[in-house]
């Protein structure tokens, strides 16, 4: 049986703040506030938004809430007020268990994982984590193949910057990858970039 997140925290983080972040006051260690599992509906194929939200809600355990466009882009066909998505918002012990399945069995059902990229935190200590199909969660694992679709799962935390970040998800046991290029980032930035001019 693993440790779990909150036991970690409290027991190898708090009495190490100083050490980890140079903070004194337990208020000020960084901790996890909450969890974003959010999904995009697909138009023109059979992932409608029944099935994201019956994803969302089985691996959660909460209610999903319906994303909608703010505005028309018509080079993609969507009206201002269509629904393009959904989402969860997890806090507290929901958020906490979420993340101790989703370190201890969910990451080692990815086919050819190796690691987590630390480029995925934002500059703030929050992280982000792209999924490309939701069957590696056990409570969809049965689920028809054909309706398979992508998952986006953000860790946001009170830390300041990426480097406390790293630092408090690294304690907590999520398995990030211990060597990163530069060409690696370079290619995320690109990425990036690309996706913005999509938009635009």
């Amino acid at each position: 049986m693993w440790q779990s997140i909150k036991d970690k925290y409290q027991k190898n983080i708090l009495s190490r703040r100083a050490e980890l972040f140079g903070v004194k006051n337990i208020m000020a260690a960084p901790k996890i506030v909450k969890v974003i599992i959010n999904s995009r509906v697909k138009r023109g194929s059979n992932i409608g938004e029944e099935i994201v939200v019956k994803t969302l809600e089985r691996i959660s355990g909460q209610k999903p809430v319906l994303t909608k466009a703010r505005q028309s882009i018509s080079n993609f066909k969507i009206r201002e007020g269509m629904v393009v998505g959904a989402k969860v918002t997890l806090r507290g012990a929901r958020a906490l268990d979420f993340l101790d399945k989703f370190v201890n069995v969910v990451l080692p059902r990815v086919r050819d994982f190796s690691g987590l990229s630390p480029l995925g935190l934002d500059g703030h200590g929050n992280f982000t984590i792209g999924l490309p199909e939701q069957m590696v969660f056990p409570e969809v694992a049965n689920d028809d193949m054909a309706q398979t679709h992508g998952l986006e799962i953000t860790v946001a935390t009170t830390a300041k910057n990426n480097k406390d970040g790293l630092t408090l998800l690294t304690e907590l046991g999520f398995p990030f990858k211990k060597n990163v290029t530069a060409a690696d980032k370079k290619k995320k930035k690109k990425k990036r970039r690309d996706g913005e001019r999509e938009k635009k």
